[in-house]
This record gives structure tokens, C-alpha cells and sequence, in this order.
């Protein structure tokens, strides 16, 4: 995941996106966005704009790695309204390293399920950085309750991943609020 502003600078990444792009996170903060992007920018400050106003937007590009490497990334990004800042949550959905195409497609939910109290909970735990573990420590439960859990809410929610989650379920407004 990486939150990139206005600007398009990059203001926090976690380490799976810097793993990704093979730097360290203090490498890529305050950068912008397009420096690691194939042909980057690709989009004109114009369009940046119209991006911001969007409830989640997705796309695909290249992304250049130190080697000269491009890894090929389906993303999604939900702009927010954060603590008086307008940013962007951008989150991986696939990767590629080997030809121009994905493997597999993002599916979406087939209707729009709502998440249980107990669904939405753990949302909210995972996108504050608690482990499963943590979330199966706090709640007084399994670790395997844990995961299924955001494997329903995943379900529900179209979502490829755990970061995924999160950045859907803040698109919603579902958690952080």
C-alpha cells in the first residue's frame, strides 16, 4: 500500500509495497508516484484532479524496479478526505513479472453483501496494523475465527488481498471513522 497526496508525493508506504519496488520506505516518501512508473506521469495534473474526486478507481502499470525490471501491477485506489489532506490509498491487487498480461482477473463481489458488526471489527483492526493474533488475542478468539473472518469480509467486498480490504472498507467509510 502506498498514500500518496495532492501532489502525488508518496507520505507513507508499508513494507510490502517497498519489497515490491525492491527500495527501502525511506527511499520512496516524499518521491513522487510517477518516478517508479513505466512512462510515468500518466496523467496530466488535470486528471490527478478528476482522480481525487472518484469513490475508487483501479488501473494497471508498470512499475520500475532498481534493476531496470518492470513488474506489471493491477491497483486500486480510494481517494479520501484525511485529516484535512486529500489522498490517495493505493493498493496492489495483482502482480506480474513476466510478459504484459496478468495471469488472473480482479473479481467482484456478485452483489453488495454488508459486513457483520464482527466482520467490520476486525476490518477496523487490521487496517490499524494489528496482526491476526493481535485482533484473536483482543477479541478473545481463535486465530482461525480471525481469519475467516476477513476471508467473509474479503468475499464480501470483491477484495484480493488484506490491504485490499482496507482500502475498500475506508473507500466505504466502513473503518477509520
Amino acid at each position: 500500500m502506498v498514500l500518496a497526496d495532492a501532489r502525488r508525493l508518496q507520505v507513507d508506504v508499508n513494507s510490502a509495497y517497498a519489497q515490491l519496488l525492491g527500495r527501502r520506505p525511506s527511499e520512496l516518501i516524499g518521491r513522487p508516484l510517477y518516478e517508479f512508473v513505466e512512462g510515468g506521469p500518466l496523467l496530466s495534473p488535470e486528471e490527478w484532479r478528476d482522480l481525487m474526486l472518484k469513490d475508487e478507481v483501479a488501473g494497471d502499470v508498470g512499475m520500475k524496479l532498481p534493476s531496470g525490471e518492470v513488474v506489471l501491477v493491477h491497483w486500486a485506489g480510494h481517494p479520501e478526505l484525511v485529516t484535512g489532506r486529500q489522498l490517495v490509498l493505493f493498493v496492489a491487487l495483482t502482480t506480474f513479472r513476466s510478459g504484459r498480461h496478468f495471469r488472473r482477473q480482479v473479481e467482484q463481489p456478485e452483489n453488495d453483501s454488508v459486513l457483520s458488526d464482527r466482520e467490520l471489527e476486525i476490518a477496523r483492526l487490521v487496517a490499524l496494523g494489528e496482526s491476526g493474533p493481535e485482533i484473536a488475542d483482543k477479541l478473545h478468539i481463535t486465530h482461525n475465527t480471525v481469519r475467516t473472518h476477513v476471508r467473509n469480509a474479503m468475499t464480501k467486498t470483491g477484495a484480493r488481498s488484506r490491504a485490499h480490504l482496507v482500502a475498500k472498507a475506508m473507500g466505504q467509510g466502513l473503518v477509520l471513522n
